[in-house]
């Protein structure tokens, strides 16, 4: 058996283990990571670290510190409040308001992590204050990061770009950013009605004030127990059952724990120096370009040590488990980076003698890998892959590229992505542990089905 083949099936067993003994799959994965660079790829200590993501582990600690801080000084209850003001109290128009202001970022050249790091935790915030899937939430934000990602201007729109003059092959930067565009936005309208969004729209309007009876009544099927229901909420760990409290109980007690209007939550000072953290986060990373992570991390700092009584909880906050299961995961799949597997498997598909069904095969590798690894990374080498039988002119050039930016893109939902990372982490008041699987069974679904409908769309009529 091939070493290649070994890191694959090693893979598949762990996914097994942690889903049959509720074991974290991040520490599965570095022991993993240990056993195969080892023993079967003949790494030492230095070529395994190679994978760890230093960068991610920093953006999802710092964004996850700041926000605690503006969820315990009540910043997000104002931001919420706000924003609910702003559409006249239609919540149904907040998942799509988090949709397009993701794309926008992207679109105008923010980096697609960099906005969901911003969005993410504001979106998720009002999720949970008024009862909305944060599932629904969560994919709306990522959907329309993914959106605006392939504009011309982009970066994502720009590596690719670039990648297909590179190798001298046609392209078409409207058709590449509109593939993009109108795939996610189908795939956003879909999750919207299967998650809940119409029965939003029937509820009409609300005030502040509402949120909490709405989240009390239990309305939303996607909700988690309630806090202090005894229920373990780390991904990765056994559920403690206890008694639950009766619904009459829980919907008085959240209305109870429900904020007041926006008029009694003044903008205090620490809650003014949170905005402005806010505001200057935004700026770095989409003016000034500095890493969200780092950027995050500081402006925590100084608000911890202004208001240390605000902060205090926050270090206990950040999401330890969700960061354990990411890094761990992406350890792993840096190994297999580093024994070649992903270069063995895509040369592999490279090789079939028939252009389409090549072309399907690296769509789904690109979906695969990218649910797991680096979205600009897997175009970068699939699109190359690809090459050789759009040489010979069976296949459209344009609609190839699509097809794979498309497919290597639209699994960002999975939590073991970069983006359904930041989701997962920035969603309070959830249960951890059903909401990554809720993420990874769409994602799991966005992996199955959106490549083989982009290829019937894009690939298959010959486009370029």
């Amino acid at each position: 058996m091939s070493p290649e083949l070994i890191s694959i099936l090693v893979l598949a067993v762990v996914f097994v283990i942690a889903t049959t003994r509720s074991i974290n799959m991040g520490a599965l994965a570095f022991a993993a990571a240990f056993a195969v660079g080892t023993l079967v790829a003949d790494l030492d200590a230095d070529g395994i670290f190679a994978g760890f993501p230093g960068d991610l582990f920093v953006v999802l600690v710092g964004v996850t510190y700041l926000f605690a801080i503006a969820r315990s000084n009540g910043t997000t209850d104002w931001l919420v409040h706000a924003s609910v003001r702003l559409v006249r109290g239609r919540v149904a128009l907040i998942p799509w308001v988090m949709f397009a202001l993701t794309g926008a970022l992207t679109a105008i050249g923010a980096v697609s992590p960099a906005a969901v790091a911003i969005v993410a935790p504001i979106a998720l915030s009002f999720a949970a204050r008024y009862g909305i899937s944060p599932l629904l939430m969560g994919a709306m934000v990522v959907h329309g990061a993914q959106g605006g990602g392939f504009s011309p201007i982009s970066i994502y729109g720009s590596i690719v770009n670039g990648i297909v003059e590179r190798e001298k092959l046609p392209g078409n930067e409207v058709t590449l950013f509109l593939a993009s565009l109108i795939v996610n936005l189908v795939i956003a309208a879909v999750v919207f009605v299967a998650c809940g969004g119409l029965r939003l729209w029937r509820q009409g309007s609300v005030t502040e004030a509402d949120g909490g009876a709405l989240k009390g009544r239990g309305e939303l099927r996607d909700q988690p127990p309630p806090t202090g229901a005894g229920t373990t909420t780390d991904p990765g760990t056994h559920p403690s059952p206890s008694p639950s409290p009766s619904p009459t109980t829980t919907a008085t007690a959240t209305r109870e724990a429900t904020p007041a209007p926006t008029s009694s939550l003044p903008l205090t000072p620490p809650r003014v120096a949170t905005l402005l953290s806010l505001a200057a986060l935004v700026v770095a990373v989409l003016v000034l370009d500095l890493d969200a992570g780092l950027t995050a991390i500081t402006l925590a700092v100084v608000l911890s040590a202004i208001w240390p009584d605000d902060s205090r909880k926050a270090v206990g906050e950040i999401a330890w488990p969700t960061v354990l299961l990411i890094c761990g995961v992406l350890t792993y799949v840096g190994v297999l980076d580093e024994m070649g597997t992903i270069t063995w498997a895509g040369e592999g598909v490279g090789g079939i003698g028939v252009p389409l069904l090549a072309a399907v095969l690296l769509c789904y590798i690109g979906a695969i890998v990218s649910a797991f690894a680096s979205s600009v990374g897997i175009m970068g080498a699939l699109i190359p892959l690809a090459v050789p039988f759009l040489a010979q002119g069976e296949i459209g050039a344009v609609g190839m590229v699509a097809a794979l930016a498309v497919s290597a893109t639209v699994v960002d939902v999975s939590p073991f992505s970069t983006n359904g990372a930041l989701v997962l982490a920035a969603a309070p008041d959830v249960d951890r542990e059903r909401f990554f699987r809720q993420l990874m069974v769409y994602g799991g679904i966005v992996v199955a089905v959106v490549p083989a409908v982009v290829w019937l769309l894009m690939v298959v009529p010959g486009w370029g």
